[in-house]
């Protein structure tokens, strides 16, 4: 048993990978026993170099990624492609950006199984470390999710194109062409009916900074979402703007990494504590958000996302118990460079000023799809939220009316009808459908509701492309069930 099937850091041992292979040989029973129907039932399509077209192009292998693929091989989409630009097993933030020592979604949440019991976080973890593990559980550890993830994708079959990127996508007569590029640099086109974005948080857009932060040299900066060397920030100064849950757990990496001090700036008078995707986890408004009309939907998810996410307890208590830290409320920051080559950046707040020898920024992203290359060819046809709703003047957000206004298919939707009709075949299962959607590609707790509302709308536009195929292979079928003339009939008396 590899790592990647559970055994995380020097491999499983015997008791634990016996544990996941009976498990394994109960999850593919399980899949044979509601593998109805089976029967194959899309025609190959034939692409312009003369290969055989894809039926959905996934791009993402995260957990968005991997659920939706999954959700299309139980519907018998057979011709899937999947590609991730990282590497095997750091697909998602969970071993890159992300920064807290566990998920913040309850233990038993469940998400990319789909509801198959045998598949779940749970199942996994008792067979991994046993039902008293699972018992004393509290929260499940990033690093045990990353596993758990690949390790469904290893047990239903997810072949995944690791290290290709998604430069270009663009029209291909009734088809999409999609340019990957790989890591040795060479590239590739595929064509496929279908494109699913499953490209995470920056995946129509871009981590954002505030232009004053921007303006620092990169060497003074970090955006939360960077790539940070936390061991140079070992007796440094950190300011970390930005009061959301991540903020929290950069600041909690400064200090575990031996930052001198870390302030915290909170813009409000006070951080957000309450958690609203506790509230909206029920069945009808994850199922149902959608089926509102725009109004409702836009003010649903303003006041959710102008909340912004709450932290835990835990989450606050792995700073305060450092003394060095300090949370400054009621401060919204502007920042400053000193000038000097080693000089320190000044962090302005209407209540005093702080020196930094280094800042993180917590602000999350910002859509703007012409920033992504794959995007390029068609971003600026792309309708937002701007372009077909006004909301009271009570609940504007300029940065919230910035995310792309998605059909009921999950599909993205012309700004000017007729231009690039063809966009109707990419579909967005990201933290931008999340506007739309609400909760769904950015969110474990949505997956078992929106997976297959996403997998539904996709089989729809492909069946419904095909029905003219579809009737002729009805009106052609001849194959009988019975065999007459082993008894008296009519004829033969």
């Amino acid at each position: 048993m590899n790592e990647a099937s559970g055994g995380g850091p020097g491999g499983a041992d015997d008791e634990s990978s016996g544990g996941l292979a009976v498990l394994e040989a109960r999850v593919r029973a399980d899949l044979d026993l509601i593998a109805h129907p089976r029967m194959a039932w899309l025609a190959s399509k034939r692409a312009p170099d003369g290969r055989a077209a894809h039926d959905v192009v996934v791009v993402g292998a995260g957990q968005s990624g991997l659920a939706t693929a999954f959700g299309l091989k139980r519907a018998r989409v057979d011709n899937v492609l999947v590609v991730d630009r990282a590497e095997r097993g750091l697909e998602g933030p969970w071993l890159t950006y992300a920064r807290m020592e566990t998920l913040r979604s309850p233990k038993d949440y469940t998400g990319p199984d789909l509801d198959i019991p045998s598949l779940t976080y749970p199942s996994w973890h008792v067979a991994r470390y046993g039902e008293r593990a699972w018992r004393e559980l509290d929260l499940i550890s990033r690093e045990d999710w990353a596993r758990y993830l690949l390790w469904v994708r290893d047990v239903v079959g997810i072949d995944v194109h690791n290290r290709t990127e998604v430069v270009t996508i663009r029209e291909a007569g009734d088809l999409i062409a999609v340019t990957m590029r790989k890591d040795d640099d060479t590239s590739e086109v595929v064509h496929s009916r279908k494109v699913v974005l499953a490209t995470g948080q920056d995946g129509m857009g871009r981590w954002w900074m505030p232009p004053d932060v921007e303006a620092l040299p990169e060497g003074l900066r970090a955006h939360s979402a960077d790539a940070i060397d936390f061991h140079r920030l070992a007796g440094k100064a950190v300011a970390v703007l930005g009061a959301g849950a991540s903020a929290f757990d950069n600041a909690a990496m400064a200090l575990e990494h031996g930052a001198s001090e870390v302030f915290l700036f909170c813009r409000r008078a006070a951080p957000q504590v309450i958690q609203p995707y506790r509230w909206l986890t029920f069945r009808g408004f994850l199922d149902h958000l959608g089926d509102l009309d725009d109004a409702w939907r836009w003010r649903f998810m303003e006041h959710i996302l102008g909340l912004r996410e709450g932290f835990p307890q835990q989450t606050y208590d792995r700073c305060a118990r450092h003394d060095n830290f300090r949370l400054v409320q009621g401060a919204p920051a502007r920042v400053q460079w000193t000038g000097e080559p080693d000089g320190r950046v000044v962090v302005d707040t209407p209540k005093e000023q702080f020196a930094a020898d280094f800042v993180i920024v917590a602000t999350g992203v910002d859509m703007d799809f012409a920033c992504r290359p794959e995007l390029e060819q068609f971003a600026d046809n792309i309708a937002t939220w701007a372009d077909r709703y006004t909301p009271p003047e009570s609940e504007r957000n300029e940065r919230l009316a910035r995310y792309p206004y998605l059909s009921p298919e999950f599909a993205l939707v012309e700004k000017v009808p007729g231009r690039t009709p063809w966009i109707g075949d990419i579909h967005v299962f990201s933290i931008a459908s999340t506007m739309s959607f609400g909760p769904s590609g950015s969110s474990i707790n949505a997956m078992t509701t929106c997976v297959p509302k996403l997998v539904s709308a996709i089989t729809r536009g492909l069946f419904k492309a095909d029905v003219k195929q579809h009737w002729a292979s009805l009106a052609a079928y001849d194959v009988p069930q019975a065999i007459l003339g082993r008894g008296r009939t009519d004829e033969t008396a």
